[in-house]
C-alpha cells in the first residue's frame, strides 16, 4: 500500500433503525474529526430552545466513542432522557490510486470495502419502550450536593500522610534508617 493514494471514501447511507420517528426528528453525525463543544452547543440548542423532544446521535468507526461521550454528556445536562443504543456494521468504500502506475499501462485503482462498527443512540424526553433491546431507563435525579460518583466517603478518615509513608531515605544521611553507634 506504500504506492497507493487514498482518492475517495464514501459511506453507505442507511436509514436510522428506529421505527416511528417523527420525519423532522434531528441527527447529529458525528465524524470523527467533529468537535465536541459545537456538537453539544447545537444539539443543546435544539433540545433546549426549540424545544425538540427527540435526537438521534450516530458516528461509525474511530467517531464511535465520541458519539457515546456525546450523549453522555447530554443525558447528564438535560436529565430524564430515555434512550435506545443500536449497534450495526456500514460499509465503508475506500478508492486508492496506484502512485507508480506501469509506464505504458493506465493509473490502476484499488477498491477496498471496509465493514466498520456504526452506533445510532436515541434520546427522548417521551417514554420509550422498555422491551425494547437497548433500552435504557433516565438516571435517577440527585440531590444536590449529593456524590454522584457511586463511592461514598462517609465514615472514611484521612490517611495521615507521616505515618503511613514508606520507608524514605533519611534527609541528612540517604539512609532508610539511621545506622546505629555502637
Amino acid at each position: 500500500m506504500e504506492n497507493f493514494r487514498k482518492v475517495r471514501t464514501s459511506e453507505e447511507e442507511m436509514p436510522l433503525p428506529f421505527p416511528d420517528l417523527p420525519p423532522d426528528v434531528v441527527e447529529m453525525k458525528v465524524k470523527e474529526g467533529s468537535k465536541i463543544r459545537n456538537l453539544m452547543n447545537f444539539a443543546m440548542a435544539q433540545m433546549e430552545l426549540k424545544g425538540r423532544r427527540q435526537i438521534v446521535f450516530s458516528g461509525c468507526g474511530r467517531a464511535v466513542t465520541k458519539t457515546i461521550t456525546c450523549v453522555e454528556i447530554m443525558k447528564r445536562k438535560l436529565g430524564g432522557l430515555h434512550q435506545v443504543t443500536k449497534v450495526r456494521y456500514k460499509t465503508v468504500l475506500e478508492v486508492w490510486e496506484n502512485q507508480d502506475p506501469l509506464p505504458n499501462g493506465p493509473a490502476q485503482n484499488l477498491t477496498v470495502h471496509k465493514n466498520v462498527p456504526s452506533i445510532c443512540i436515541l434520546l427522548s424526553r417521551d417514554p420509550l419502550d422498555p422491551n425494547q433491546t437497548g433500552y435504557q431507563p433516565p438516571e435517577p435525579r440527585h440531590e444536590a450536593g449529593e456524590n454522584t460518583s457511586g463511592s461514598s466517603t462517609k465514615g472514611l478518615k484521612r490517611a495521615d500522610p507521616i505515618q503511613n509513608q514508606p520507608s524514605m531515605p533519611h534527609r541528612s544521611t540517604g539512609y532508610r534508617h539511621l545506622p546505629q553507634m555502637h
